[in-house]
This record gives structure tokens, sequence and C-alpha cells, in this order.
């Protein structure tokens, strides 16, 4: 068993695939209306207002965390539907950012999902957060590395990954014999950043846009504020999908 994940890898990726189908379509200008929680929830491609299109987009995520598709095989796939339907084809960049922000938060959540299950919790009470460890982590992002704090500490609410887009930050489940034995310090306060505008001492957050955790978000976007016409697509839309 591999318990890189609190269980199996195949239960993540089970729940990867969940949290995916679980997602609605929306336009980036509904989108943009949502709060960051319930934007966990939604599914949006800048560009592009069809939602005829933007369901193909997360069809085919969910086929590649439910099939194994590789990212090229996903560029491959959508191009010729954008094509086939009269559109510009993605670059090779969007596709990357798309591709790897989409399966890096359905990941995650699933291996939320496995790490907060009742009996690994008593196991392994402490996470500790990792980031890729090379030279492309961001400075932002590396403020949190190797970090332990208990697992159901509200640090995770904020910092739980991604924590930006292509985020390839993960958060790895400890025994409390291996927080012992390693000498770690199980902390409870956020850490500090200096501002480089104000120069003052200020708490570490992750990018814009990502400082919630999309395990945990509500499937319903509350939607005060939303044109009326907006609503009644929304809830069309869900009943749609029930």
């Amino acid at each position: 068993m591999d318990v890189l994940y609190g269980l199996t890898k195949d239960f993540v990726f089970k729940e990867a695939v969940a949290f995916l189908k679980g997602k609605r379509t929306l336009t980036s200008e509904e989108y943009k209306m949502l709060s960051d929680e319930s934007r966990a929830k939604a599914f949006t491609v800048s560009g592009y207002t069809s939602l005829e299109v933007l369901q193909e987009f997360l069809d085919c995520l969910t086929k590649a965390a439910e099939e194994g598709t590789t990212k090229e095989q996903f560029l491959e796939d959508m191009n010729r539907f954008l094509e086939e339907h009269g559109y510009e084809g993605i670059n090779p960049w969007k596709c990357d950012n798309i591709f790897r922000t989409n399966m890096q938060t359905a990941l995650n959540a699933g291996h939320y999902k496995s790490m907060t299950d009742e009996t690994t919790m008593k196991l392994r009470p402490y996470w500790r957060y990792r980031t890729a460890g090379d030279g492309h982590v961001r400075e932002s992002h590396a403020v949190m590395e190797g970090r332990v704090y208990r697992a159901d500490d509200p640090i995770w609410d904020v910092w739980y990954p991604p924590n930006g887009f292509r985020c390839r930050c993960t958060v790895v489940s400890r025994t409390e014999a291996w927080v012992k034995s390693h000498g770690i310090t199980v902390e409870d306060m956020i850490p500090t950043t200096v501002n480089s505008k104000t120069r003052q001492a200020e708490g570490a957050l992750p990018d814009e846009g990502f400082r919630t955790n999309p395990a945990k978000a509500k499937w319903t976007p509350d939607l005060v504020g939303f044109p009326e016409v907006l609503k009644k697509a929304w809830r069309k839309r869900e009943q749609k999908a029930r």
C-alpha cells in the first residue's frame, strides 16, 4: 500500500475524478462574480463563452484524471474539438496552465479526502507542507516549505494547495512518532514575510484567488449580487445536472 496520500493512490485518483465531475461550467463573467470558495467548484477558461466548449474542456480534464490521459493528448483532443467548431486551437503554454492547475487541484482535493479519513487522522495527525524543491518554486510558496501543523489547524483553510496557477506544492501526512523522531516543531502560527512596498511584516498568503481550500469549498455558490438572469441560468443548470 502506498501511504504517501494517507490511504492509497487509487483512492486519491477516484476522489480527484469525483471532484472534477462535481464542477459546473461558467463563463468568465459569471466566474468572476463568485467568491474564492465558490470558484473552487466552478470551471471556466478565459477567452471562451460557449458552455459547450467549456464543458468539453472539463470533460477532457476529467478523462485525464480517470484514464491517465497525458497533457499532450489533452492538447490534441481539445485542439481537434476547437478547430471542428470554428475556434483557434490553444497554444502549449495555455494548455499547460489549464491542465496542470486543474489536475493539481483535483489531485490535492482527492489527497485531502484521503488524509481526513477518520482512521488516517488518528494515525497521521500532522501535515507537512512540501514544495517541489527546485529553482522554479515561488518565493511566496517557499516560505511554507517543511512547516508542520496539526491536520485540523485552520491554516489549511488558507494554505492548502494548489496555491497559485501551475503550483506544484503538496501536503504530506505524518505520524506523531515521525514528528518526534525528526525533532520537528509543530507550528500554530502563519509564517510572516516583509511587504516589499510597506516594508512591514505581515502574514504570508498564497497567490490571490487561491487563498482557500478547494476540497472544503461549498458546492453551491452565493448568488447574492448576481443579476436575476444569471441566477435563473445557474439554477436551471443545477437542476439539469442532478
